[in-house]
């Protein structure tokens, strides 16, 4: 705006910050400077500076820019944000009642990525020099660099087998010269036909419904497939047909250790690998490849949730993986669900959204039913092998001797399957040794100090660790309380102790846990769920993280050690989860040749979810669930909406909790339940409460729930309030 006591107009624009507030803040741009809606910006906030990113320019506000602080810097080599992502930000901080600034810095999680990657030193041949003396040495250098390219100092050195030494010896003799290299080349395009796989019929028909659908533009497709029946390779398809529109594509997928065998199928549909985005890559080539999408070099992403925050510049797909999976729900700071944003970005931009699982969520089930989805189903294997025969083993009646957690039946089957050279997975969905410790002599239970939950044993780490804040002590000798000796006593399994009962039973064959908290991390998993793909393994013990995608060629035999322990709470979804999560972890078996079988050992073989998986009748679990679903108002026929209040303080946080119902805008269409301490009713040292609001599925609850709060009590005393819409947990 144009003042008189100036003699200049200066442009004022509005900035998001990556903090906690409701709307951006003013700023005046520098004069020289030039910025447009998107423009990433440093900016001083309080006693420091942050990046953010211009949402608005405000040429008529009514400030003087006097009174405004000054954008220090201009990130004018970066793209801007364009306007679709900018409306995707806003679009998820509505929805979740998130501050729209901690969604943006989702967005900017790569601060490095906003300069470019400096240029490396290289060396390079100088044309018809040659060395005062050749040497042999000498020689290898020399021809290994006939191809007339530069090269770093190391890697030629590695490359020709001399030391770095004989490197500097031909620059000082001016034979090689220095020069400055590209950090890092451009990411080599897919091939588009490098390797098309010969489809089935069903899975041709598929593919060819889901490239039709890039002529629509936006819209959501499901494929339910049973395990085996080669989505992948269909969803394939659809990626180069997105490639082929010049348009970027992205593929989440629930789990890290999924990552190397998709990588690997991916490079030999398209000849290279695609980008990386999760939490183990390192910070350098997470610029690298925040940079790559920005400039459209990088075409293809395979990463986890946050991938769906990337700056885009051309995204034409989406492709979630295992669409059913909590994994894809981000629970902190702004809690939401990644599936339903790759739904949302898809619908701001007007391009397709394929979503994929051989056990789809209730949610995206009604979709397809109701027409908002487009079904697509592939009930048979591609490689023509029959689905695992699936059989109850009722521990009432043929459990195991007493100390056992395998039944005879169990055991008998492994030894059957070992003899015959394949391999056994044995599925229980609980880490560690033991998930209670107790003293056999005054029955002292180990708790977390800093949350209320049990230290679970992990006997190959010798601790007792907390499996929510991370807490570990050692395995005292002793007991803390009474002082007795060799009075700890491990109650309950975990695939530690299986693992041992194995051992003992099968000595001589082959044995692997996979779980995701043994030493090692991410890249353990990768060589060991290798190892199990090439049959490197005989018997496999493993956590939730077998069940999802994996392809064990020589896997014959799945034992679920406990199929009734995801029903023991109560969580609406429980009955859902567990159907899901055995279902996928018996598909593991007799995916290539078939006779797969899959054994569950169970207290309740009557229950819907046992019944459902041995009937191998799918879609009568599916109705009978939605039904109930539809009876009680529970999504996708009603909404939910979590309210956690926590604290230091437990009689505060309480009391808060209890002022914050009081306080709720009375409304017959919404029900609200608690507060109540959560299951989990203490982490990492604060206290917590839980209320429910429920309401029908046309509800504006979000703006129930923004009255709500601003009419409410403020908090105080560290108090904290977080909402989840559409909660998937309720601990």
């Amino acid at each position: 705006m144009l003042f008189d006591d100036q003699d200049f107009q200066e442009t004022i624009a509005s900035v998001l910050v990556p903090v906690a507030v409701p709307k951006a803040y003013t700023y005046k741009v520098p004069p020289g400077q030039s910025v447009v809606p998107g423009t990433i910006v440093r900016v001083p906030l309080g006693p420091r500076e942050v990046v953010g990113a211009v949402w608005d320019i405000e040429p008529d506000a009514a400030i003087n820019p006097k009174k405004l602080k000054s954008i220090t810097r201009v990130y004018d080599q970066t793209p801007p944000l364009d306007e679709d992502l900018r409306r995707f930000v806003d679009w998820v901080a509505n929805w979740t009642l998130g501050a729209p600034g901690m969604v943006l810095r989702m967005v900017l999680r790569s601060e490095e990525a906003l300069e470019p990657e400096p240029p490396v030193p290289g060396v390079r041949r100088v044309e018809g020099a040659e060395p005062e003396r050749q040497t042999s040495a000498r020689r290898r250098v020399l021809e290994t660099m006939e191809d007339g390219f530069a090269w770093t100092r190391s890697g030629l050195a590695h490359a020709a087998g001399v030391s770095p030494s004989v490197i500097d010896g031909l620059i000082q003799q001016n034979v090689l010269e220095v020069v400055s290299m590209p950090a890092a080349p451009p990411p080599p395009k897919p091939q588009l036909d490098y390797a098309r796989k010969k489809l089935t019929d069903a899975q041709e028909a598929v593919a060819a419904g889901l490239v039709s659908t890039f002529e629509k533009g936006t819209g959501v497709t499901l494929i339910d497939g049973v395990t085996g029946s080669g989505k992948t390779e269909v969803y394939f398809e659809a990626i180069a047909e997105a490639l082929r529109r010049e348009k970027q594509a992205l593929v989440l997928l629930p789990e890290i250790a999924l990552t190397e065998q998709f990588l690997r199928r991916y490079e030999q549909r398209f000849g290279v690998y695609p980008a990386e985005w999760h939490s183990e890559i390192t910070p350098k080539n997470r610029a690298r490849v925040w940079r790559g999408v920005a400039s459209g070099d990088v075409r293809v992403v395979i990463g986890a949730r946050s991938s769906l925050f990337l700056p885009f510049r051309e995204l034409g797909l989406i492709i979630v993986d295992e669409e059913h999976d909590a994994a894809f729900k981000q629970d902190d700071r702004v809690p939401y669900s990644a599936r339903d944003m790759a739904v949302v970005r898809g619908h701001i931009s007007g391009f397709p959204v394929v979503l994929a699982s051989a056990t789809p969520s209730v949610e995206s089930h009604v979709n397809a039913e109701i027409g908002r989805y487009t079904l697509y189903e592939l009930p048979e294997r591609a490689s023509g092998a029959a689905l695992p025969d699936l059989q109850a083993i009722d521990m009432r009646l043929d459990g195991p001797e007493r100390g056992r957690w395998l039944a005879p039946r169990l055991v008998h089957a492994i030894k059957d399957t070992f003899a015959a050279g394949d391999q056994s997975l044995l599925f229980l969905n609980r880490r560690g040794y033991a998930p209670l410790t107790l003293c056999r002599t005054c029955g002292h239970r180990f708790q977390c100090a800093h949350c209320s939950a049990w230290l679970v044993e992990h006997r190959f780490q010798k601790r007792l660790v907390c499996h929510h804040c991370g807490h570990f002590e050692p395995v005292p000798d002793n007991c803390p309380s009474c002082q007795s000796a060799n009075s700890l006593v491990a109650c309950g399994p975990g695939v530690e102790r299986v693992a041992e009962e194995v051992s003992d039973l099968f000595p001589q064959a082959r044995t692997l846990v996979l779980s995701s908290d043994l030493p090692g991390g991410p890249e353990r998993l990768k060589r060991e769920m290798k190892i199990v793909e090439e049959g490197g393994a005989d018997i496999i013990i493993g956590t939730q993280l077998v069940a999802k995608g994996h392809n064990f060629p020589k896997m014959k035999l799945v034992g679920v050690i406990d199929a009734d322990l995801g029903l023991a709470h109560g969580d609406p979804r429980a009955a859902e989860k567990t159907f899901q999560l055995l279902a996928q972890v018996t598909g593991r078996a007799g995916r290539v040749t078939g006779g797969g079988r899959g054994l569950l050992q169970t207290y309740n073989a009557d229950h819907p979810v046992i019944k459902g998986l041995l009937s191998g009748d799918k879609h009568a679990f599916y109705q009978a669930e939605i039904e109930a679903r539809r009876v009680a108002g529970l999504p996708p026929f009603g909404r939910l909406a979590a309210v956690v209040v926590s604290g230091p303080d437990k009689i505060f946080a309480e009391g808060y909790a209890r002022a914050l119902a009081r306080a709720a805008p009375p409304d017959e269409a919404v029900t609200l339940l608690g507060p109540a301490e959560a299951a989990l009713a203490m982490v990492r040292g604060r206290h917590r409460y839980r209320l429910l609001t429920m309401a029908p599925r046309q509800f504006d609850l979000q703006s129930y729930l923004r009255r709500w709060l601003n009419q409410g009590p403020k908090p105080t005393k560290g108090l904290r309030v977080q909402i989840d819409i559409d909660p998937q947990h309720f601990m």
